[in-house]
């Protein structure tokens, strides 16, 4: 699109009459909004009256207040993080066949878990949830972690093994 002086003048008539620029952009045809406010800048209009809605008085509509978003405590970083299965790749960049999955493990029988105070035991899904047999590891848990130690050793590496 070219600038052209019927253009151009145009603009000029079109701004003054107050017109937005997207008016001014449609009746135009071909350009944006943010050409015509370019143009119009690199071309010094101004005297343009206000698009902020006023009532008799001179004063401008009420302005939304923000929601106050609520004062939440930092959480601290944890010392491990979720170690994350990435599908294979070939030599050509691609990703690899999956090998075949491992054999379900069987359920162990461990007691069951104290409600209080007690020993809890590892939430590790095993299996398919959709499945039947589907349970959760339950051995006893570490201290402070939902798994026992053999399946936090799977979830959690300390950042110096990840890096």
């Amino acid at each position: 699109m070219e600038w052209t002086e019927q253009r151009i003048e145009m603009l000029r008539r079109l701004w003054g009459q107050g017109q937005t620029a997207s008016q001014i952009a449609v009746a135009l045809g071909g350009v944006t909004r943010n050409a015509v406010i370019g143009k119009a800048h690199r071309l010094g209009l101004t005297g343009r009256p206000s698009p902020i809605k006023r009532d008799a008085n001179g004063a401008s509509a009420p302005k939304r207040r923000p929601v106050p978003r609520r004062a939440m405590a930092p959480q601290p970083k944890p010392m491990m993080t979720l170690q994350r299965a990435m599908p294979p790749q070939s030599q050509d960049g691609n990703v690899a066949a999956s090998p075949p999955p491992a054999p379900r493990e069987q359920p162990r029988n461990y007691p069951p878990a104290r409600a209080h105070g007690g020993t809890k035991s590892c939430s590790w899904p095993v299996g398919d949830p959709k499945q039947a047999g589907f349970h959760f590891c339950g051995a006893p848990s570490e201290p402070g972690r939902p798994y026992c130690a053999n399946h936090c050793h799977q979830a959690y590496q300390r950042k110096s093994e990840a890096a």
